[in-house]
């Protein structure tokens, strides 16, 4: 059950991007990122309102988010900072970028937990999951020979290592995900991360971009932004309870919600018109053969 949901969150998280990236066009990154964080609180408010409440037909549902004190909120508190860091770097990057170089590059992520997950948490992969994390390797370096014929030096552009930080905070908070959801309900760490998150871009908006808006690129309202929120709520929603299942193993969900890039690459093609897109299809596909031995080593 937990692989069918890892499947239905890369799905999600696809079409996630591609709003990101729609909402990112010549607008302003850091209220795009707040509004992402208020519609995603707005979300889980009723359920917060209504669990605490002591309503007895929501205690019996997964929509019921236990009330607790400080000792649990300051393990969510720390899981806010890790992906509003990553989300900071990723929204820059995805501006600026290509979302068919900023999806590869994101699709290596699961090599990063991959390893975390073996000194961690003592998973240990078979010889079909391993051919697919090399292939996802291999992908990441025939990716940055596509990057150059665009212009993008790997090596040198500053935006290719906003992605890449990115990945390896993703790959951190897919980690502490795994230690989160082995202790605490999944819809009390996915509805108050999202709140902290926005109190803490609230506070951004207000001290870096409020002061200066004038000056840099114009926040400009598109209703790609309140896509942003449902599609990764629900994706992340269908993410955590994958991850509650005692057997699921982090390496693989989280390589396989990395083909999130197959729906981000078609858009690309298809909304974005990027360009050479025969070379970075053969780095697509390299990804695509990679989840398909995850799939059959997972069976």
């Amino acid at each position: 059950m937990w692989l069918l949901l890892a499947f239905i969150s890369a799905l999600l998280l696809g079409f996630y991007d591609v709003f990101k990236k729609q909402s990112l066009k010549e607008n302003a990154v850091i209220p795009v990122l707040f509004l992402n964080t208020l519609f995603s609180s707005l979300i889980f408010v009723p359920f917060i309102i209504l669990s605490a409440s002591g309503q007895e037909w929501i205690s019996k549902t997964i929509l019921y988010i236990p009330v607790e004190g400080w000792e649990v909120h300051k393990y969510v508190m720390l899981k806010s900072v890790i992906v509003l860091s990553s989300w900071i770097f990723g929204y820059f990057g995805m501006k600026h970028l290509p979302i068919t170089i900023v999806g590869p590059i994101n699709a290596t992520r699961p090599v990063m937990v991959l390893v975390g997950a073996m000194l961690m948490f003592g998973e240990r992969l078979n010889l079909y999951q391993w051919v697919g994390v090399l292939l996802a390797v291999a992908s990441f370096f025939m990716l940055s020979r596509s990057g150059k014929k665009e212009g993008i030096d790997f090596k040198h552009n500053k935006w290719i290592f906003f992605i890449v930080m990115a990945a390896v905070l993703g790959a951190i908070s897919g980690l502490y995900d795994k230690f989160l959801m082995q202790r605490f309900n999944p819809m009390l760490v996915q509805s108050w991360y999202n709140i902290y998150q926005l109190l803490m871009m609230g506070v951004i908006l207000m001290l870096l971009w409020w002061p200066k808006r004038k000056e840099t690129t114009p926040f400009r309202w598109h209703w790609s932004i309140v896509l942003i929120s449902i599609f990764l709520s629900a994706a992340d929603f269908v993410y955590f309870y994958a991850l509650s299942y005692n057997d699921s193993m982090i390496s693989i969900v989280s390589m396989i919600r990395r083909g999130s890039v197959i729906v981000s690459f078609l858009f690309g093609a298809m909304l974005f018109r990027e360009k050479n897109l025969k070379s970075k299809a053969i780095d697509l596909i390299l990804v695509l053969i990679g989840m398909i031995f995850l799939y059959l080593g997972s069976k």
